[in-house]
């Protein structure tokens, strides 16, 4: 085949269209260096077919393969599908712990332990009353505290309990948030597939939906803090959600299948689970602030009837924190169990169960409320850092190097710049020849 006399012109032609393309993806990549999500992209290129030529020799039998210059054969994105998994599985994990360090920090905060406002600090107050009332038994004021004291106790353990409760709604609401109708999942599961749709319109027309790709990525990380995700691939170029341990994917195609039950759906929504299921985390702050209060009771109207009088607490069993109260007026508060108007057996009785069964009973459920603050708040900060590990690890494979760009689009308008000068010299050479050929004297 004889080799045209523009074929030069072609060859430097596609050497500027592949440098320009690189020169615009560059730009690309350095416009979205801060976008989250963004992932890096290159274009890929391959010399283009070669030409067959007659060499007229009789070497090689007289052929020859004419190079023609590059061809673009892609655009790709820098992504690696395993740190994608990593990253998803920690975020998980962030999520949950998150959440759960969020709940636990509003019951410690309704605590207030150690401090001058806790229950801890009106127990001791109740007790000091009581030995007060051992030394002045006659004295009426020293009754009215003890009463008072007595009152402020059920005050401060109905107010816990109001607080584990609402603890519980706002958890409940949030999970509702998330996981119900119209909620969080339901969103981003409807965004991820129109993303399926336009992916896989884009990739049937040939075409390289590499912004959609991250956009879909994004959705998917965001996800997993919420609860479980797995992803699995399809060949047009759509993807199938699973989330938690729901019955049906979440995503399949364009198709969305939610709201869906989850009983272990991990990620934050599994946190809010945990916190206010039957036997969850509130439901057992609740239970051990219930036995505390009865226990309180128990203990104080055993010794308060030794001696024939009334039951000095009353409550409601079941839910001894939110139905304690003073039964008794002031001059029904008993002393002495053989009724003597200066006795005090009854009185020195209940001041010395300070430091008792009682305190020990508090004591141990602030203890349990106080490390599983502490668990999840360490658990919490090992997660970020795993998550940032793996981050990093991620970023320098996916984010945007400015200074490597900035190399890159030197050497690419280097590149455009020799491609030009290669099509300005055959051009003048053409010209020579159309122009010129065959006049004398030049």
């Amino acid at each position: 085949m004889g080799v045209s006399t523009f074929m030069g012109l072609q060859t430097a032609l596609r050497g500027l269209i592949a440098q320009q393309e690189a020169l615009d993806i560059t730009g690309h990549n350095i416009a979205n260096a801060n976008t989250l999500g963004y992932s890096r992209q290159e274009v890929t290129t391959s010399a283009s077919r070669a030409l067959r030529i007659n060499t007229g020799s009789s070497a090689g039998n007289g052929k020859a393969e004419l190079g023609t210059g590059v061809d673009v054969t892609g655009v790709t994105r820098a992504r690696d599908r395993f740190l994608d998994l990593q990253y998803r599985a920690q975020a998980m994990r962030l999520g949950g712990l998150a959440a759960r360090v969020q709940g636990m920090e509003t019951i410690e905060g309704a605590l207030a332990e150690p401090g001058e406002t806790g229950i801890s600090q009106e127990l001791q107050t109740f007790w000091t009353d009581w030995e007060g009332l051992a030394n002045s038994p006659e004295d009426s004021a020293a009754r009215q505290a003890v009463i008072e004291a007595g009152k402020s106790l059920g005050v401060s353990l109905a107010e816990l309990n109001q607080q584990l409760t609402y603890a519980a709604e706002v958890a409940e609401g949030e999970y509702a948030s998330i996981a119900g109708k119209g909620g969080e999942v339901e969103a981003k599961a409807k965004e991820l597939a129109l993303l399926n749709g336009a992916i896989r319109s884009s990739m049937t027309e040939g075409a390289e939906p590499n912004d959609l790709l991250d956009r879909r990525d994004l959705l998917l990380d965001e996800l997993s803090k919420l609860g479980q995700v797995s992803v699995t691939e399809a060949a047009d170029g759509t993807v199938e959600v699973g989330f938690g341990d729901a019955a049906a994917p979440l995503v399949a195609g364009t198709e969305v299948t939610w709201p869906q039950e989850l009983s272990e759906p991990k990620g934050k929504l599994g946190a809010l689970l945990e916190l206010v299921e039957p036997g969850g985390t509130i439901e057992s702050f609740r239970g051990e602030l219930n036995a505390f209060a009865e226990g309180l009771a128990d203990a104080v109207n055993a010794i308060h009837t030794e001696g024939g009088g009334p039951a000095f607490f009353t409550y409601e069993a079941g839910k001894g924190a939110a139905t304690l109260g003073v039964a008794v007026t002031a001059a029904e508060v008993q002393t002495a169990s053989d009724g003597s108007v200066g006795g005090n057996d009854i009185a020195t009785a209940i001041g010395a169960l300070r430091g008792g069964a009682v305190d020990r009973s508090y004591a141990a459920f602030v203890t349990r409320v106080g490390t599983e603050m502490n668990e999840a708040r360490s658990g919490e900060t090992n997660a970020q850092a795993l998550l940032n590990a793996v981050s990093e690890r991620r970023e320098s494979t996916s984010g945007v190097s400015l200074d490597e760009e900035m190399t890159n689009l030197q050497r690419f308008q280097r590149g455009y710049e020799a491609s030009a000068r290669a099509m300005t010299a055959l051009d003048e050479a053409l010209d020579v020849l159309i122009n010129r050929t065959g006049r004398v004297g030049l």
